[in-house]
């Protein structure tokens, strides 16, 4: 298993195949075999420079040359010029040559002209399109025209007129039409799709509008773009594109008329429509979410931040809920931070973005088919929150008050230590557990993000690690009779436990998992799990807390379901059951094994059962931490209700 096989491709390709071996059989991994050469669109074999040069005095072949060389060396996606050899001055034109392992017979077709002689391909490289086109769309010669594409954005993208922008669009359609999809998962370059995206964004922002609007429409992919200024009363762009055989999706961008006042002069925006692009990300990305609509990039003036965009979805799934995303070019990852959802109906999704030119510009939604959309799950939680930090302030009080009463004995005041620092670690967490879900949803700040992330894991490990030395302390009164521990022992070694280790995982998951942008989850302020697996630093030692206690649970229902001396068999079977059930229901919620009902959800997570039984569990674990721990204790509720008393006497009089 992981062994890798690399095989050269057939006599009329060039490149390899590779493959992996998994459970006893080979899987393609990827495959490079291409029989489209458009690397050599770039290889230089003669030189002409362009007819402005001539006019300046200077310049001449070895000056163009030195400056060749700079350009070339800029953008690293370009061949190495060692491997391409001298570059001599003769010749009339800048070759733009395809086909270099393609057809016999096949010749460099020039950048200045056409095979009839025409000199459009220098305006539009229309010339290289048919070489292109007659290609198959195969996983290889899809890498090299997304190559190829970037190359023409970064050196051949100024003055973008609307011939250029339909030669690049025939180009880009040629690999985004929706029967090839499938191809782009063997690419060898993951990032090939994103590095699209990029290239298409880059070429489309500069085209160049005539008469105040533009628009170029292919099957897989249309561009529009307006005029806009200040006056403007609303800018919008509406794409009804083909999808698949079964019909179109829609999509639809508004530049609100507050973000077009921002405007200090006339401008311009641009819009890209991809309909099949999601569907090419999903498959080379590790997230089980899916594009369920178009991917829209737009191209604003820097003063113009926030747009509304419409998206049909693609799949009407009732109860997936949407998300609303940007794409994260730098990261190359979709990121849910850009974006907050207006409206998600069965039908369509209204986003609310905000636009950045080095980050967000391209934006879609996502369905997650294990997220459940359930209004009944939202209910719970929240009711189940609320009654919880309730539940668990009125415990504090409550331990507060009766505190010197009922820590008279060492072992009570273990265990009642042990239940404070329970509550308030669950009070924490819980409270944290809001304000991260409001620093998602409106603030969308990176920093207070990783910082309550970072806070809430912590938090939540505190909690398991206070329910472990709780496990701990009841072992220790059940088998360790004769063996007692000092109160400032049991206070050092609780603390290590209790605090010390969850902040050191916390401190060591932020630390290793951050500089790779890994911490966060996209869609949540919380730990990430596709790309760095950071949420096995609450998982494992949670799993791992919940196996002990439940353990521990073991021990005590076969220690209290002994028979005491001079009961009869059936009254032992009776006060047995009595006192295990008793039991059970105590340490359960104390001990954290509601959380194992977890496992459930994992197991199938398309089932509502199983996510509102773990919710009713764990939203309301506070309520239960102050029934089972604390209103059950009876010499605890007697000392509330005597207080009680005396408080409203006092009043009375």
């Amino acid at each position: 298993n992981g062994a890798i096989c690399i095989q050269p491709c057939s006599p009329s390709f060039h490149g390899e195949t590779s493959f992996v071996c998994e459970d006893r059989k080979w899987q393609m991994l990827s495959d490079a075999c291409a029989n489209l050469d458009v690397q050599s669109l770039f290889q230089v074999s003669t030189f002409s420079a362009h007819p402005a040069l001539d006019l300046l005095p200077g310049f001449n072949c070895s000056f163009i040359f030195s400056l060749s060389l700079i350009v070339l060396n800029v953008f690293s996606s370009l061949q190495r010029i060692s491997e391409r050899g001298l570059l001599p001055c003769s010749g009339e034109h800048l070759p733009f040559v395809a086909g270099g392992h393609g057809k016999p017979g096949d010749g460099p077709k020039h950048f200045g002209a056409d095979d009839h002689g025409n000199s459009s391909c220098q305006a539009d490289f229309s010339c290289i399109i048919p070489d292109i086109l007659s290609s198959p769309a195969i996983p290889g010669n899809i890498a090299d025209i997304v190559d190829l594409l970037k190359k023409i954005s970064l050196l051949l993208s100024k003055n973008v007129t609307r011939a250029k922008m339909q030669s690049y669009s025939r180009i880009a359609n040629h690999i985004l039409n929706s029967s090839i999809i499938s191809n782009w998962a063997f690419v060898k370059d993951r990032n090939a799709s994103s590095e699209l995206l990029d290239s298409v964004n880059l070429f489309a922002g500069n085209l160049l509008l005539r008469n105040g609007s533009e628009s170029v429409q292919e099957p897989f992919i249309a561009t529009k773009g307006y005029s806009i200024h200040r006056n403007t009363s609303g800018t919008s762009f509406d794409f009804s594109m083909e999808f698949n055989n079964t019909g179109n999706i829609t999509g639809h961008v508004v530049i609100p008329e507050e973000e077009l006042l921002k405007l200090p002069r006339a401008s311009k925006a641009i819009s890209i429509a991809f309909p099949t692009l999601g569907a090419i990300m999903e498959s080379t990305r590790l997230e089980p979410g899916f594009v369920n609509g178009m991917v829209l990039s737009v191209s604003l003036p820097e003063e113009l931040r926030r747009v509304l965009l419409t998206f049909e979805k693609v799949n009407k799934l009732e109860q997936v809920e949407a998300q609303c995303v940007g794409w994260h070019s730098a990261e190359r990852r979709w990121d849910s931070r850009a974006c907050r959802t207006q409206s998600d109906t069965a039908g369509s999704v209204v986003c609310v973005c905000t636009h950045q030119r080095r980050t967000y510009r391209s934006f879609s939604i996502l369905m997650s088919p294990v997220t459940l959309r359930s209004a009944l799950l939202d209910y719970i939680t929240r009711v189940g929150l609320g009654l919880s930090i309730a539940s668990l302030a009125l415990c504090l009080v409550i331990e507060a008050v009766v505190w010197h009463h009922v820590t008279k004995t060492e072992i009570t005041y273990m265990r009642h230590f042990c239940l404070v620092n329970i509550a308030a670690s669950l009070l924490v967490a819980d409270v944290l557990f809001i304000l991260a879900a409001i620093v998602h949803n409106t603030a969308l700040n990176y920093k207070l993000c990783v910082a309550a992330t970072f806070f809430l894991h912590f938090f939540y490990l505190a909690l398991f690690f206070w329910m472990f030395t709780l496990g701990l302390l009841i072992l220790y009164g059940l088998l360790l009779i004769f063996f007692k521990i000092t109160k400032s022992v049991f206070l050092a070694a609780a603390f290590s436990i209790g605090y010390g280790c969850p902040l050191v995982i916390s401190i060591l998951t932020v630390a290793i998992t951050e500089p790779k942008n890994g911490y966060l989850r996209s869609g949540a302020c919380w730990l990430n799990w596709y790309e760095t697996k950071a949420l096995l630093a609450f998982v494992a030692p949670a799993l791992s807390i919940i196996v002990v206690n439940l353990v521990v649970v073991v021990v005590v229902v076969v220690k209290t379901g002994r028979s005491s001396v001079g009961e009869g068999c059936k009254s032992h079977d009776l006060s047995s059951m009595i006192r295990i059930s008793k039991n059970v229901a105590l340490l359960t919620p104390l001990l954290g094994l509601t959380w194992g009902f977890g496992l459930a959800t994992i197991v199938d997570s398309h089932s509502l059962a199983f996510h509102i039984t773990f919710a009713l569990l764990n939203a309301f674990q506070g309520f239960f931490v102050l029934l089972f721990g604390t209103l059950l204790d009876r010499k605890v509720l007697i000392l509330v209700y005597i207080n009680i008393f005396y408080t409203l006497r006092n009043c009375s009089l």
